[in-house]
């Protein structure tokens, strides 16, 4: 007996005694398809095992662990501390698990997986076999959606046709149970035959006689259904098509075959010859096999059949232990629709073809295909699960599994084919360090077959040391903006150990994202970009860890600075600064300031400012950002100035950014209200007696050259409206009859209308005086002025008809009779003065509108110019209540006029209100009322103007704001509301008080010279 032989023997031996201290088997039942966390059995509980050491006495804490391939999806898991199993997410599917083999009812399915209990003073190992019981998931398929099949024409009632069999991948009784046919048309009916397999096969029955001339195709539903729990179904369309006859079908001479043919047979073996014969002649007698609907595509891939022989050989390899048995169902047809049916049951016969199968599963984790064990290991410490099998059977398949040479370690056999891997003796690293050696699985097959698997032990050192820092702390510095990669330092440490225990990893610790660390050289590198501004200094630690078992570590802090660069540009707070100051505002004042950072550090963020294009109309800080003004402001000249700043640091280079300032000035109540209508103090409006309450019979309007609410105006009517007979509307100016007129009303009204603005903190105001004719006519409109110009000897703050009515006539009818006698000399008067001055025409017309447009179309310029003189303040009398007004009439070339005094007192609470001209060029278009003219466009004086002349007591200008604003005495427009007229007028008009202007109230005399010589016009 030679050596090979003695080591046979030797593991055949041991593989036949088991020691059944350490290998025990559990048998576990569950159905498939249980969600994660079922649990399955509890092995402690299940065998009785204790966990009192029986040599000490003691309590022992066991380990639970499931040995398992690498790689591999568990379908169960085993809880380590309690031994429990329990199913896992990984889903048990019988059909899966099992597929490929055919399960009946009564076999099983099922799976294995071993357990083993550790420390080694406990250990067991644990085979469990866990039976997989159907569950009812599937549900019957017919092999085809649309089932075909043709009946001839005279097939006997009762006559049976075979109907494709459903399939169910399931067993048992979730398996096919039964069919209906749905929609049968009572022509066809079914039965079902069942095997001695147990398989079910649908036949379908002709009931009726058929025809096919009248009818040849029958479509109806077949419906197959389980017997699990729910039931499942599924239908397949049948169609039966009624052929022409062939009254006879191909008949097997057996219709049960089964054969054997070995695994390694040779494609092209011949596996059987089927023979069917038909009693037809001719074309009826021609047969032709077929597969039928039943076989498996696996099946027809491994054999094919001659379609006109019969004959079924081989056409792939063969291997018995992917399939054993074949079932091939062949049909014979003659071309009719029934054809003879025939099974062959084909054995695939094993040969020793599979060498034996070494499945090494470790105990203790390999590394890179390395066990390592440390030398103080103790004897019989498990390193592996061994299990030998092979795929052959009988004697083919018996396995012998040993150690290919003498080494510190032995199989222990723990079943019949599987062992366990352990140490054998103590083990010595001094001695040999590494272990290189095979494990042989050889079968008993002619001639027999070895399969060998690889085992490499190294052993490992005792690790006693740490790692030591050179530097417990590692200072450095590096410059912001850096490249990505940049070589920091090199970190080190050392370690006394040999071997593994001396091999040093290092690992960044938090706070460290910006960096990357070589796990094995120590180098540090920037792995981002570093911003100063976002974070200056980093301190975060290193780790320097042995390979040991366990391992021993040490750490060290590292501190890295980033030094500033020139990186970011001043940033102002805003793009685009806006400041609001009021045009009083004195020059040199402060009007906004200017706030800018710059993110970076030392001379980098040091920053100066400058304006870039102002005109020098402010002057700015270039360090603390104060803008002050260099202008005095005047909004109704500009509202606002738009310049823009500029930023440089002191880096190097310098950055710089820039930003836009507006300063938006804002609005003082310095203008009063300009009354644009009445076009003139003169003017009147004819009330007729049939007037209505609510009718306007008047309209004041006028403009103010401020902003918001200096701009809102008010219209109240002060004086001259005693008996209530109009009303004027605050908003619009509009005024209203407030009652019908009487006769007692008729005459001359004058109204004072005060226009205020709502300015804060003072509101400025202006006087209009409104005449208002209340009569059915106005044919003797030189009476009706006549009448205006005697109400100048009336005060204001009196009504014109409280002194002995000169105004009214009281002799109605005396006055109408001399007014036509009289209308008859003025015609002709007219007439003759008209052909005398119509030679003059012309040149007068031109020097009014030159004079006109000089005093009302740009008083502006004069204006501005005034408010630049300096004034001498007067202060008037506490005591004087009124103001009185002086009206000088100069003497015409008619004696008719004469001179007429008098004075005209002011009340108390009218002081100091005033009347300014409007300014057409300044005035905004968004002033004027929606419904206004455009007067500054249709204004036109086609009229002898008024000459002002203005007599101060100290010299100043022309324009000024006055008590009654200058308006001309008649005007004409373009529109459907006036008529043009030729009038010139000549006459004094004086007053003495103070009067409101934009900046000082000063004392003067002024006088309006007027002369007639045609009826003014309504207006």
């Amino acid at each position: 007996m030679d050596l090979r032989d003695f080591y046979l023997l030797a593991a055949l031996i041991a593989c036949l005694r088991l020691d059944s201290a350490i290998a025990q088997e559990l048998i576990y039942t569950i159905r498939e398809e249980l969600p994660e966390n079922v649990p399955i059995g509890n092995i402690p509980k299940d065998l009785n095992i204790s966990h009192i050491n029986a040599a000490t006495g003691t309590s022992a804490s066991l380990v639970y662990r499931l040995v398992s391939k690498a790689g591999d999806a568990p379908l169960v898991k085993v809880s380590s501390n309690t031994g429990e199993i329990f199913t896992t997410s990984n889903r048990i599917d019988r059909e899966k698990l099992c597929a490929g083999a055919s399960y009946a009812e009564e076999n099983e399915c099922f799976f294995e997986l071993e357990v083993v209990i550790l420390p080694n003073d406990f250990f067991r190992l644990i085979k469990i076999k866990i039976i997989v019981k159907d569950t009812n998931d599937n549900a019957p398929m017919f092999p085809s959606p649309v089932i075909n099949i043709s009946i001839p024409e005279n097939t006997l009632i009762n006559s049976r046709f075979p109907i494709p069999s459903a399939t169910d991948p399931d067993t048992g009784f979730n398996g096919v149970q039964h069919y209906e046919l749905l929609n049968g048309q009572s022509v066809f009916g079914l039965d079902i035959v069942e095997t001695p397999e147990g398989e079910k096969w649908p036949q379908l029955i002709v009931q009726q006689n058929l025809d096919r001339e009248q009818k040849d195709t029958y479509v109806m539903k077949i419906k197959v259904e389980d017997g699990g729990t729910p039931q499942k179904s599924s239908t397949a369309i049948l169609q039966v098509t009624v052929s022409d006859v062939n009254d006879n079908r191909p008949v097997f001479k057996e219709s049960q075959v089964e054969v054997h043919i070995p695994e390694n047979a040779p494609v092209g073996t011949s596996v059987i010859q089927l023979h069917a014969t038909d009693a037809d002649i001719g074309s009826n007698a021609e047969i032709r096999y077929i597969f039928g609907a039943q076989v498996a595509p696996a099946t027809k891939r491994f054999f094919a059949l001659n379609n006109t022989t019969g004959l079924i050989t081989v056409q792939r390899s063969l291997d018995r232990e992917e399939t054993a048995i074949h079932k091939v169902t062949v049909l014979a047809s003659d071309g009719s629709s029934t054809p003879a049916r025939a099974t062959v049951t084909i054995n695939v016969t094993d040969v020793n073809d599979n060498p034996p199968n070494i499945d090494l599963r470790y105990i203790i984790s390999p590394i890179n295909g390395t066990v390592y064990l440390s030398e103080k290991d103790p004897i019989n410490t498990k390193i592996a699960l061994i299990t030998v099998s092979d795929k052959d059977t009988d004697v083919n398949g018996k396995v012998i599994c040993f150690i290919e040479r003498e080494v510190p370690f032995h199989l222990k056999a723990v079943y019949d084919n599987q062992y366990l891997l352990e140490t054998s003796s103590l083990l010595d690293y001094e001695g040999t360090k590494e272990f290189s050696f095979k494990i042989v699985a050889s079968d008993s097959g002619k001639p027999s077959l070895n399969q060998t698997a690889l085992v490499r032990v190294k052993l490992e050192d005792e690790n006693d040391n740490p790692p030591i820092f050179s530097q417990p702390v590692i200072e450095l510095s590096v410059s912001e903006n850096n490249r990505r990669g940049l070589y920091l330092t090199t970190i080190s440490a050392t370690d006394e150990d040999s071997g593994k225990n001396a091999d040093i990893v290092y690992q960044l610790g938090p706070n460290a994202s910006f960096f990357d660390l070589d796990r094995k050289t120590g180098v540090l590198t920037a792995s981002r970009v570093f911003d100063r501004e976002e974070q200056e200094r980093f301190i975060f630690t290193v780790t320097a860890r042995d390979n040991g078992t366990p391992p021993l570590q040490s750490q060290a802090a590292v501190i890295v600075t980033v030094l500033d660069e020139n990186d970011n540009s001043p940033k102002f707070t805003h793009n685009h600064f806006q400041f609001f100051v009021s045009e009083n505002l004195p020059k040199y004042s402060t009007v906004g300031v200017i706030t800018v950072t710059d993110a970076d550090a030392g001379e980098n963020k040091a920053v100066t400012l400058s304006i870039l294009n102002d005109n020098e109309n402010f002057v700015l800080d270039p360090y603390s950002g104060v803008i002050k003004s260099n202008v005095s402001f005047d909004r109704e000249q500009q509202s606002s100035y738009t310049f823009d700043v500029k930023a440089v640091d002191g880096g190097q280079p310098p950055r710089s950014s820039t930003a836009k300032v507006t300063i938006n000035i804002m609005d003082v109540n310095d203008n009063s209200p300009v009354v644009i209508y009445p076009p003139s103090n003169t003017s009147f409006k004819l009330v007729p007696l049939s007037a209505i309450p609510g009718s306007v019979v008047a309209e004041v309007f006028a403009v103010d050259i401020d902003t918001g609410m200096n701009a809102e105006l008010k219209y109240t009517i002060v004086s001259g409206n005693n008996k209530g007979l109009f009303r004027i509307d605050p908003v619009t100016g509009n005024i209203t009859l407030e009652e019908k007129p009487t006769p007692n009303d008729v005459g001359l009204h004058r109204l004072v209308v005060n226009i205020s603005d709502l300015g804060y903190p003072k509101s400025l105001h202006t006087l209009v005086l409104v005449f208002l004719y209340v009569n059915d006519t106005a044919g003797n409109a030189s009476y009706i002025y006549d009448l205006i110009r005697r109400t100048m000897e009336t005060p204001l703050d009196r009504n014109i008809g409280d002194s002995s009515q000169p105004y009214q006539n009281e002799d109605y009818l005396t006055i109408m009779i001399a007014i036509v006698a009289g209308a008859m000399v003025v015609i002709v008067v007219i007439f003759v003065t008209v052909l005398v001055r119509c030679r003059h025409a012309s040149r007068f017309k031109a020097a009014q509108r030159s004079k006109q447009g000089a005093e009302w179309m740009s008083p502006n310029q004069e204006n501005k110019q005034n408010k630049k003189k300096k004034r001498k303040k007067r202060k008037s009398p506490k005591s004087s209540l009124l103001n009185f007004v002086t009206i000088e009439e100069s003497k015409p070339d008619d004696a008719v006029h004469e001179p007429i005094n008098g004075t005209i007192s002011l009340p108390a609470e009218l002081e100091e209100q005033s009347i300014g001209r409007f300014d057409w060029g300044t005035a905004p278009p968004t002033t004027f009322k929606p419904n206004s003219p455009d007067l500054a466009k249709h204004y036109k004086s086609a009229s002898p103007q008024s000459a002002f002349h203005l007599k101060p007591d100290t010299p100043v200008s022309v324009k000024k704001h006055h008590v009654i604003q200058e308006l001309p005495l008649d005007n004409t427009f373009v529109g459907d509301h006036f008529s043009a007229s030729e009038c010139s007028s000549q006459g004094g008009f004086k007053t003495k008080g103070p009067l409101h202007t934009r900046q000082v109230n000063e004392h003067f005399y002024w006088s309006i010279s007027t002369a007639y010589k045609c009826p003014i016009n309504q207006y």
